[in-house]
């Protein structure tokens, strides 16, 4: 098993950056909250014009790299409107449901800096008031903003600084509990990359030497699609999105063992690849499982709609209820941690 795998600076890390809010085309704070960590850790890395970090560890192989990514952007949503009431109209960022977030407290991000705090409800919440305050449908205009000023008209939410395009964060509403569970929104994908953060420390801490060039990718625009498929060296062989595992009815993946796609929406991973990834497991006595994502993308599967000509996978930590309240087991990042190292440390899949 991995010996990465650090199980109290893990969750700190990943309390620490599930509580700074990144939601997809608001990333800066979080972007340069990782810099800091590997400036940190004495880690090149550049930055691409979308804000992306691509951190680079040379390996014996300089010729043949490889890449691993997660991505730091989350759901959230932006200021559609401002209504008559002074209340908030949403616009989504990512795919979410209306009713995953319906209860919950924001932040409102204006241009100046000022976070004003709010709630997010349906318009007809009062049942002493509406009759159909259960039935109504959880949609784009019956939910807004309530904001926790004192506002009655859209001129005094004006003047508060708010406009139409501010970006709105959830609260994550970190926990551990002692049985092993961690649950919070941002999971997807924040514990993945607090993995790949630890995996990077630990080559560090103890001098590791990689066999090949390996390239560490922080994307910040995951959820919207388009992440991870530029800026890809040349020399990148193998491709490895490290992404969360979907659980739910006929899936195999759980909250206890490393999830490894063989297929998602975009189509089949490279065979191979995944077959390596399986031999591994085995070898290292790592709990994992094989499972289908039917509606679910990656920016692996964003690399090869992009053109690049590399070896794509996918696997992580299983996440239960993705893009609502999410929850995983500190068992699962053991087992995704053992095979992120096991990967790194292992002879390409052809060799």
């Amino acid at each position: 098993m991995s010996s990465v795998f650090k199980e109290k600076e893990t969750v700190q890390l990943l309390k620490k950056l599930v509580e700074i809010p990144s939601p997809s085309g608001y990333t800066k704070e979080i972007m340069n909250f990782m810099a800091s960590l590997l400036d940190n850790m004495h880690v090149s890395y550049q930055q691409s014009n979308k804000g992306a970090l691509i951190a680079t560890i040379e390996g014996k192989d300089n010729s043949k790299h490889r890449l691993l990514t997660a991505h730091t952007d989350t759901l959230g949503a932006m200021v559609k409107e401002i209504k008559g009431s002074g209340r908030l109209k949403l616009s989504m960022i990512g795919g979410f449901n209306w009713n995953a977030v319906e209860g919950e407290y924001c932040h409102i991000h204006t241009a100046s800096g000022k976070k004003v705090r709010g709630t997010i409800l349906m318009h007809q919440t009062t049942v002493h008031v509406y009759k159909n305050a259960g039935s109504a449908e959880r949609n784009v205009e019956n939910i807004e903003v309530r904001i926790d000023e004192k506002v009655t008209n859209a001129e005094e939410t004006k003047a508060l600084g708010i406009e139409v395009g501010d970006f709105v964060s959830f609260d994550p509403r970190f926990e551990q509990v002692e049985s092993g569970f961690i649950k919070s929104r941002h999971l997807d994908d924040k514990a993945s990359t607090a993995l790949l953060l630890q995996l990077i420390a630990s080559i560090k801490e103890n001098d590791l030497k990689l066999p090949y060039t390996t390239h560490f990718y922080i994307s910040n625009n995951e959820e919207i699609g388009y992440g991870g498929n530029s800026n890809i060296p040349d020399e990148v062989v193998e491709y490895i999105a490290v992404d969360m595992g979907a659980i739910g009815d006929g899936q195999t993946s759980d909250e206890y063992t490393v999830s490894i796609c063989a297929k998602d929406s975009s189509g089949p991973y490279h065979y191979e690849l995944t077959r390596h990834l399986v031999e591994l497991a085995k070898q290292q006595g790592i709990e994992y499982k094989l499972d289908i994502y039917p509606y679910y993308g990656s920016d692996a599967s964003a690399a090869i709609r992009a053109g690049f000509d590399v070896k794509h996978a996918l696997f992580g930590p299983g996440i239960e209820a993705s893009h609502a309240y999410e929850r995983t087991h500190i068992d699962s990042l053991k087992h995704t941690s053992a095979l992120l190292e096991a990967y790194v440390l292992s002879p390409m899949e052809t060799e």
